[in-house]
């Protein structure tokens, strides 16, 4: 399929393409089929490998018809949802695909998300059936009390081991997982064998039905699905590829970021997936690890969030690695720095590359990245510019109305990798998903940017309050109520403060009700309350007790003298 142009859109970048072809032609089929097809041209390369066990593109798609197959005689049909609340794992990977290939739904969600959060992504998305690692088991115990879960199974990091590996694995980290007891989930490892006589499981699918569902702020900054369909993900593997002039079958990917989160799954995974890469999926990784897995993998693709390049910098294992393995290096999920790109620019150059890390920039509602450092041409301060069949504007905050070339304003967006819709939320997609007077549908972003005469993005900040910390979205209202529904707060301001390592973290000002007096074992209190409701990577890092809170003249709490505070202490 090939999207024509549209003659109604400016479209300045195109003229600093280079090599990069204008526009694609895309695959029309689902998910699981691209990877079929791919399988057929590349049965023998290796499609991933997770500590020390490798599976050929021809293994991997055996894996995903007996997944599937499985998943029809436990009775999920086509159109089902199903939650996928795991790490980066071959289990992980190969429900994706089976999921796709029997018509139903990937609900992604993230496994140290807070017990209410994944009951609500449950409930939210309609999943019928969810898989999750034994170390979560008794999290799923209490999440079913809250909703409705037909079907559970559980599976092992063990599971995709070799036999070596797994008992090293059991002597380690799986020495302290208590084994899930009760009758009420299949292991992953049983539902496999209940399919071998299942037949007919296959389901034909339209390149635009919904593959997956990815929770996120959204641009409205409270918790949504965002569909996604076969297009969105198959036309982002064709764009990152085009993009990447250099790539070639059996390229190395490390697969740090995780598959719940689209630029995980979509660049990551799927890209590679689709194009005969071969994944190093990682589950669990710190940066002193990370480091070690360079070493060992000498891999010839990176993606990561700022937070991970600049603590890579500080871990001494990282200056004794060799880099002439890698072709591209690549940071989204938060903005880079001028100056952490000169510095990690610096150390790839002294270490033996000979690239530079690109920045890019995208959404969920687009799968992920939209925009990206081209490979001949950059400039800096940009995230790039948008790639093939892809549209960007700026313009007036609040209107349709196009602001000229280098004035600020909100950044749209529009093209193939863009969502069906948000979960539930049809009033916020009509809000986020606006027709211009050009006749296209475009993405409002809720980001402020502008864009140059050459058709280049410079990004400047989020229109709306939102903390980003480690790459992840977390929006301050909806820890603030948390707090305040403790029974000793009475109100409650949650900002992001500056943090080296992971750019922002969360910091709560509490104000007591009368009666109850500061302490750190009601602190502590506080904080294991929100343990409850928050995931891991939202809670606030620190909480600072305040007689009074600031407030506006109309009487709302005023974050940004907060903010403008913990700056000021950072000078």
């Amino acid at each position: 399929m090939m999207i024509p142009e549209n003659p109604a859109v400016k479209t300045p970048w195109l003229d600093n393409y280079g090599d990069v072809e204008k526009h694609l032609d895309y695959y029309t089929g689902t998910l699981a089929e691209a990877v079929e097809e791919t399988a057929k041209k590349h049965s023998d390369i290796i499609a991933y490998d997770f500590m020390g066990s490798n599976t050929t593109y021809k293994k991997a798609v055996e894996e995903i018809h007996r997944c599937a197959k499985s998943l029809v005689a436990l009775g999920i049909k086509a159109g089902d949802k199903v939650t996928i609340c795991m790490p980066n794992a071959p289990q992980t990977l190969t429900m994706f695909y089976a999921v796709n290939l029997i018509g139903a739904v990937a609900n992604m969600v993230h496994p140290l998300s807070a017990v209410n959060e994944i009951a609500f992504c449950i409930k939210d998305s309609g999943s019928v059936a969810a898989i999750t690692l034994d170390q979560f088991y008794y999290k799923f115990k209490e999440v079913r009390r809250q909703v409705e879960l037909p079907h559970l199974i559980i599976t092992s990091i063990k599971d995709a081991l070799s036999p070596v590996m797994k008992l090293g694995y059991q002597l380690t980290q799986g020495r302290n997982i208590k084994k899930p007891d009760g009758a009420d989930f299949v292991w992953w490892k049983d539902m496999l064998k209940g399919g071998e006589s299942i037949t007919d499981y296959r389901c034909d699918r339209d390149m635009n039905d919904p593959a997956a569902i990815l929770y996120s702020g959204g641009t409205t900054g409270t918790m949504k699905g965002i569909y996604l369909s076969n297009l969105n993900f198959n036309a982002l593997a064709a764009q990152v590829i085009a993009t990447n002039t250099f790539f070639r079958p059996g390229d190395k990917m490390l697969a740090i970021m995780p598959m719940f989160h689209g630029f995980g799954l979509g660049v990551s995974i799927h890209t590679m997936m689709f194009s005969g890469g071969h994944c190093i999926l990682i589950p669990r990784f710190t940066p002193k690890t990370y480091a070690g897995l360079i070493k060992k993998h000498k891999p010839n693709l990176i993606a990561g969030v700022p937070s991970l390049f600049e603590a890579l910098l500080r871990v001494p294992e990282a200056e004794k690695l060799e880099l002439s393995c890698l072709k591209g290096v690549f940071s989204g999920g938060d903005s880079l720095s001028v100056e952490l790109k000169k510095r990690f620019d610096d150390y790839l150059a002294s270490h033996g590359a000979t690239v530079q890390i690109r920045e890019g920039y995208g959404t969920t509602e687009c799968v992920t990245a939209s925009c990206l450092t081209p490979l001949h041409y950059a400039k800096e301060g940009s995230i790039g510019q948008p790639f093939p069949d892809t549209y960007y504007k700026i313009v007036a905050v609040g209107t349709t109305d196009e602001v000229p070339y280098g004035t600020e304003g909100e950044i749209c967006l529009t093209g193939p990798t863009m969502m069906l819709g948000y979960v539930n939320h049809p009033e916020e997609t009509a809000s986020t998903m606006k027709r211009h007077a050009d006749g296209l549908i475009w993405v409002h972003t809720g980001d402020l940017g502008l864009m140059d005469e050459e058709g280049f993005i410079y990004f400047r900040q989020r229109i709306k309050r939102m903390i980003i910390t480690n790459g992840y979205n977390v929006y301050p209202s909806q820890i603030e109520n948390i707090l305040e529904s403790h029974e000793a707060v009475h109100l409650a301001c949650v900002i992001g403060v500056k943090d080296k390592i992971r750019i922002q973290r969360v910091k709560a000002f509490v104000m007591l009700k009368p009666g109850f007096e500061p302490s750190d074992a009601l602190k502590a209190d506080i904080l294991a309350h929100c343990e409850k409701s928050v995931a891991k990577y939202a809670m606030p890092r620190e909480l600072e007790f305040r007689p009074e809170l600031p407030k506006t003249l109309v009487g709302k709490v005023a974050y940004r003298v907060l903010e403008e505070e913990e700056a000021a202490k950072e000078k």
